[in-house]
């Protein structure tokens, strides 16, 4: 099994998902707008601007969790999930 790493940059995370042959995206018809999603077809999903996707991800105060083991450079597991409160 892959290793995986959480992230909020943004370069990054356009980069993984790009290079994967993904867009940002949220759910068709979805009543709250800031749901952001990464979506490899289209089916359910309605493509959305990379500014709108990370602003959800702001917004929500999400994270990109994703594989960043060499050997999964194209497995396209991914999952979106809440920040961690940081400590002082």
């Amino acid at each position: 099994m892959g290793r995986f790493g959480t992230t909020t940059d943004y370069s990054r995370i356009r980069h993984w998902i790009e290079e994967r042959g993904g867009h940002p995206a949220r759910i068709k018809n979805a009543p709250d707008s800031e749901t952001v999603r990464v979506d490899f077809s289209s089916e359910t999903q309605e493509e959305i601007s990379w500014d709108e996707f990370f602003q959800g991800l702001d917004g929500s105060r999400l994270a990109f969790l994703h594989r960043t083991k060499a050997e999964d450079d194209v497995a396209r597991f991914r999952k979106i999930l809440r920040r961690k409160r940081r400590h002082h």
